[in-house]
């Protein structure tokens, strides 16, 4: 649903600001990010600043359980930051003048506030091996936190979210339907992804042996935000915190930030994994996990790199099959160039995969 700035302001804003800031010439609501589900903006006011977001109940059927997550987490996280087992800044619920952590309006959908950290910015992209190295001892340091936490505690807010099966699944109900005519358009990337169906059998031997972990489960640079020193500050966007396991938020990492290209780039013969920014990633993340780490997690770190990346490729070509209803494209045929992008990828891991896998442990 897109929503204008008149209608925050005469529908949603009421919930948040006094009737003072609300008439105030200095307020303002502006756009906020390029995120692929939920629509944001920055809420200024002469008193006070936060970010407003709209909940895609598409995505997140369960909206309530995103914000409750989110307040367990944030309030865990202050308490591991007063004893000094967290170093870095704290995105925390901004509650209605009614105490509630969101709105639900039966016009303009799901909303809910969220604390705004001040000079602070968001990178789209990784610029050096130190900056990955940086952003993998963040998301790290967030794990680490994290790991006294119950994870049973949370909500599941997308079902099988890291569920490479269920996926499989989803893709074959995508094929059998052809909705919108489009399998004929990607058969060859169809049987490549069906061919790997072996990789099934070694995430369900290893999930069983796993420890069940707090995972923020979208470990992007674009999800830190960095200082005006470019430190990381915080990390942000709960909004898929769950339970599960911690080979897959170093997996996510590793394919979002140690690609050559974008992910929807079209130059195929481009695509590989850089390995200086493997080995940064690998370093930065055991230098903030590997005291709790297990031995069985620790040797499960590559194939979390695999899956996640097969994984998201297929997400891209069921969503393209299912007529691009989950990921915001820019035009007609993007969600098949990503996938095609991510099969790519994946495919130049296996070619890669004797000399990344000793990076982890160097």
């Amino acid at each position: 649903m897109l929503t204008d700035v008149q209608q925050i302001q005469q529908k949603i804003l009421p919930h948040y600001l006094p009737e003072s800031q609300l008439a105030c010439a200095a307020l303002t609501v502006v756009p906020l990010g390029n995120g692929h589900i939920n629509q944001t903006w920055l809420v200024r006011t002469m008193q006070q600043a936060f970010v407003l977001q709209q909940i895609n109940t598409q995505v997140f059927p369960a909206p309530w359980a995103v914000v409750e997550n989110a307040d367990l987490i944030a309030r865990h996280l202050q308490q591991q930051q007063q004893v000094g087992s967290y170093a870095l800044q704290i995105t925390t619920p901004v509650r209605t003048l009614d105490n509630a952590l969101a709105v639900d309006d039966a016009e303009l959908g799901f909303w809910r506030a969220i604390s705004c950290i001040s000079d602070s910015h968001s990178i789209e992209q990784m610029r050096n091996p130190e900056q990955a190295r940086q952003t993998a001892f963040a998301f790290g340091s967030f794990a680490a936190a994290m790991a006294e936490f119950d994870a049973k505690q949370l909500q599941e807010t997308i079902g099988d979210f890291r569920n490479l099966a269920a996926r499989m699944r989803l893709l074959t109900q995508q094929i059998q339907r052809d909705s919108h005519h489009r399998v004929a358009d990607c058969q060859q990337w169809l049987d490549f992804a069906f061919s790997q169906q072996h990789v099934l059998a070694e995430v369900a031997e290893i999930e069983a042996k796993l420890p069940l972990r707090t995972c923020h489960n979208d470990t992007k640079i674009n999800n830190l935000l960095f200082d005006t020193r470019q430190q990381p500050r915080a990390v942000v966007d709960l909004d898929t915190c769950m339970s599960g396991y911690l080979m897959y938020d170093f997996g996510d990492m590793v394919r979002s930030c140690c690609a050559s290209v974008a992910e929807d780039s079209t130059c195929l013969n481009d695509i590989n994994l850089l390995p200086d920014y493997f080995a940064a990633i690998s370093q930065g993340w055991l230098q903030a996990l590997a005291p709790m780490m297990t031995h069985v997690e620790r040797d499960s770190l590559w194939l979390g790199v695999k899956v996640v990346t097969l994984m998201l490729a297929v997400r891209f070509l069921t969503d393209y099959l299912a007529g691009d209803c989950y990921f915001r494209i820019s035009h007609d045929g993007h969600n098949l160039e990503r996938a095609i992008n991510q099969f790519t990828l994946y495919q130049r891991l296996l070619e890669q995969e004797s000399q990344l896998q000793t990076l982890i442990c160097s």
